[in-house]
């Protein structure tokens, strides 16, 4: 089965103490770990004040899930999210991985062409005019 990357955040509500925290971000942790979720990895990101009131919450507890999941896992974990009362806010989206191919196709500039002409150079490869 093909897996995707996948990064998802979620708003906790304030007023729960830390050892409900920690149970939510065991909770849906395990449920991606059931999935077979590859290079999980968990931030929380603490308490924080929102931009604006949310079901009547001025702060929330932010924790941030990267992970590479099949794509048919992430329906039941946003519903799950969407029904549970300590959630208050919860967004999941696809990531595109970075590509190392990318970076390794690039030309490796000569470090002895004076910083004029290599600009000159890189003007005229744009189809840009370079007036002396």
């Amino acid at each position: 089965m093909i897996k995707r990357s996948y990064e998802t955040m979620y708003i906790l509500r304030s007023d729960i103490n830390e050892q409900i925290v920690e149970s939510e971000i065991a909770k849906y942790q395990t449920y991606l770990q059931d999935k077979e979720a590859e290079s999980l990895v968990v931030q929380h990101r603490g308490r924080r004040r929102l931009a604006y009131e949310i079901e009547g919450n001025r702060e929330g507890i932010y924790v941030q899930m990267n992970y590479n999941v099949a794509p048919s896992a992430i329906k039941q974990m946003e519903k799950d999210m969407k029904f549970d009362d300590h959630v208050i806010r919860s967004m999941t989206i696809k990531v595109k991985p970075i590509e190392e191919e990318e970076e390794a196709e690039e030309e490796p500039r000569n470090v002895d062409e004076s910083s004029d002409a290599a600009l000159a150079r890189d003007a005229n490869d744009n189809g840009v005019a370079v007036l002396s």
